[in-house]
């Protein structure tokens, strides 16, 4: 089985995936952010260097879901392929940060890539407000996010809207995040847990 975990940056996708893979057992993916080359360039000059970080991504996660296609057991990904393009890259075309030539190019490659992997079993996102996003990336302190526009995340999450909502066809679970504390508070993560039991292993799926 295959379970992806969603969510705009600072959603908490990371700690809930290591949660999760802990509670069931699963296997955990993780993004390849720190080992991104072009990341901290990237910040400094996004125009400059957009398609490098979206091709560099893209090369990334289609390798992981050739590795998933493979195994026998559940994976749990933080963050899909899917939000990658539809949200990521597509937000960085409407900036103007990717030339038409640039985003043909990279959409061209994802919908091959497409032909040769399967949708999640189940996408988990996790919904959270500006606000919630900025509290953690300054909790967590990456130093190349702190340059972060406040613009930018909301964007993102507008982008994640269309992209759970109209775009996305795979069986889903939406958790609000911002009033929640599921890293410190049980009782928040046992609420998770029962939405992904019902969903996934219930008689009466939501």
């Amino acid at each position: 089985m295959y379970i992806a975990i969603a969510g705009n940056i600072g959603s908490g996708k990371t700690t809930l995936t290591n949660m999760l893979a802990h509670h069931y057992g699963w296997e955990a993916r993780f993004e390849a952010v720190t080992q991104n080359p072009y990341l901290e360039d990237y910040y400094k000059d996004i125009k400059r260097w957009s398609f490098a970080l979206e091709v560099f991504f893209l090369k990334e996660r289609f390798r992981d879901l050739l590795r998933i296609n493979e195994a026998q057991h559940t994976i749990i990904q933080d963050r899909s392929i899917f939000e990658g393009v539809y949200v990521f890259t597509a937000n960085n075309k409407a900036m103007g940060n990717l030339s038409d030539r640039d985003f043909q190019t990279y959409m061209e490659l994802f919908e091959q890539m497409m032909s040769t992997v399967r949708m999640p079993e189940l996408m988990i996102y996790l919904r959270a407000q500006v606000p919630h996003l900025v509290a953690n990336i300054q909790k967590r302190g990456r130093d190349y996010e702190q340059t972060i526009q406040l613009e930018y995340l909301q964007n993102l999450n507008q982008r994640y809207e269309d992209f759970i909502y109209n775009r996305y066809k795979g069986r889903l679970l939406v958790v609000d995040v911002d009033e929640m504390d599921f890293e410190h508070v049980p009782r928040d993560f046992a609420t998770i847990v029962d939405k992904i039991d019902r969903t996934l292993f219930g008689l009466f799926p939501d």
